[in-house]
């Protein structure tokens, strides 16, 4: 059932116990929507947990709480809530156990490929998870502390690339405003968002951008990055976040991709593009998808194969 953000606010605010979900290999967004939902629950007197399957990424722990996301959900809980989730798959090995449990499920998103699963609804696209909940809080009692509006501001500023993206609205920049009313600290988010970084990191970015490979006449660009070269580099896969701006950023570039993999033959793919090509188009060929502008799915197979197969289907999705 889809239900307006009013009604989402109501039906959320009759529970008595709660599990969040974020999506696996989680970013700011799923993290800072469930977080952000957390403490709006528990203000309106709900017992709420927060699970993820993934190891929460080290650069995120400079908000309080993060650390005490679980593994696993709560079995007792009342409801289920996925936020930030495309659809149940994204969830990873949580899948199962959102999917079958006997409960009452929540989805919260902003994807245009979400597949509105679940039995209560609210799917609009906006920049950000994050910027949802900005406006659900308005139908909630208790003001946001800081910590809460520095949950949310983690979203969106990460999924909009500290508000330079595209998919900023004005609704995006009166979200923040609110949000930094409530004592949120922008710099503070985006200092360890966007420029801080470890030695890894910094090593690990110079090597994967001096190998970026052109195609379409320069109008598509690559960049992979192994599990060897992690290793290499004593770098984790949670920091190549971000690295796909770069090439982006190239002139002349109009959709840009980033290989990262995750096991023998498998690639975790990201896209980007600057417009002339509808990258969630591309990512639904391959089970995948998200936003016109930023998508991403999963491929298997070596990856001159996985190149060859993406740079085929973007060029057929991509207009002058």
């Amino acid at each position: 059932m889809t239900l307006t953000l009013r009604e989402m606010a109501e039906r959320l605010k009759q529970l008595k116990s709660a599990s969040i979900f974020c999506h696996m290999r989680p970013d700011g967004d799923t993290l800072g929507a469930a977080m952000g939902l957390k403490y709006l629950l528990e203000s309106n007197g709900t017992k709420c947990t927060v699970a993820c399957e993934s190891k929460i990424p080290d650069k995120y722990l400079f908000l309080a709480g993060m650390e005490d996301i679980a593994r696993v959900p709560d079995a007792s809980a009342e409801a289920y809530i996925a936020v930030d989730a495309s659809d149940t798959h994204r969830l990873g090995f949580l899948c199962d156990a959102f999917e079958h449990a006997k409960k009452l499920k929540f989805n919260i998103d902003h994807h245009i490929s979400n597949t509105r699963y679940g039995d209560y609804c609210f799917v609009e696209e906006r920049a950000a998870t994050c910027e949802i909940m900005t406006e659900l809080s308005s139908f909630f009692d208790a003001g946001l502390t800081p910590l809460a509006a520095n949950y949310l501001l983690l979203g969106l500023s990460s999924d909009t690339g500290n508000f330079a993206h595209k998919n900023v609205t004005e609704s995006t920049f009166l979200a923040a405003a609110k949000l930094t009313a409530c004592g949120g600290d922008i710099h503070t988010v985006q200092y360890n968002m966007f420029k801080r970084q470890s030695a890894a990191r910094a090593l690990l970015f110079g090597r994967t951008m001096s190998h970026i490979r052109y195609y379409s006449e320069g109008r598509i660009a690559f960049i992979s990055v192994m599990r060897a070269q992690l290793q290499d580099c004593g770098a984790t896969s949670d920091v190549t976040e971000g690295f796909i701006d770069f090439p982006l950023s190239v002139d002349g570039v109009e959709v840009a991709v980033c290989l990262l993999e995750t096991a023998d033959d498998r690639f975790k793919v990201s896209l980007r593009s600057k417009g002339k090509a509808d990258v969630n188009a591309v990512a639904s060929v391959y089970g995948g998808g998200g936003h016109v502008l930023a998508s991403g799915c999963m491929l298997s197979g070596c990856l001159e194969e996985v190149i060859d197969r993406l740079r085929y289907t973007i060029q057929q999705h991509l207009v002058d």
